[in-house]
């Protein structure tokens, strides 16, 4: 029975008000990891954490900026601050259907990048219709072996169009 009640509170979208010196370390953890976020680091910042399944979303000042995956701070697809300072890759209006149901980035549903970045770096998906970010991703290779890549995964998708996080922002 306590197992049952612990999943119903898991996937119940309970907001959480951080306390100051909660607040305090997420927001200097972002922007030690995102130097484009620019939000006031004050302790008074109004922070309230959403569960989403056993991740994390975070609303500052009732605007959806970090979300957390598997402890890992990444910047929301609504956080546009954040994401025009991010280097990019842009792809196909095939890849997008694919991507928005989770799928990795593929190297032959990538047009072009934007930026230069390494092997790890967080990166914004855009389509290359409209240029409007539809994902978040993380770097499998640095931008110059992607560029030389014909085939492959070229990055981990994170967060995309339609997800869970994604829904939660929705209603927040």
């Amino acid at each position: 029975m306590h197992g049952n009640a612990q999943q119903k509170e898991t996937t119940n979208s309970k907001r959480r008000s951080l306390k100051s010196s909660e607040t305090r370390a997420l927001l200097q953890d972002f922007k030690r990891k995102f130097p484009g976020f620019a939000a006031d680091l004050q302790s008074k910042t109004a922070v309230e954490e959403i569960p989403v399944d056993d991740e994390k979303l975070f609303l500052v000042g009732d605007k959806p900026v970090v979300i957390s995956v598997n402890g890992e701070l990444f910047p929301a697809l609504m956080n546009e601050e954040v994401l025009r300072t991010l280097p990019s890759i842009v792809v196909d209006m095939g890849a997008i259907p694919h991507i928005c149901n989770g799928a990795d980035i593929m190297r032959p549903g990538i047009k072009q990048t934007q930026g230069e970045f390494e092997r790890g770096a967080v990166l914004v998906v855009k389509d290359i219709k409209f240029g409007k970010p539809i994902g978040i991703c993380v770097a499998e290779t640095s931008s110059e072996s992607m560029r030389a890549m014909s085939k492959g995964k070229a990055a981990r998708n994170v967060h995309y169009v339609g997800d869970r996080f994604w829904e939660a922002m929705k209603k927040s």
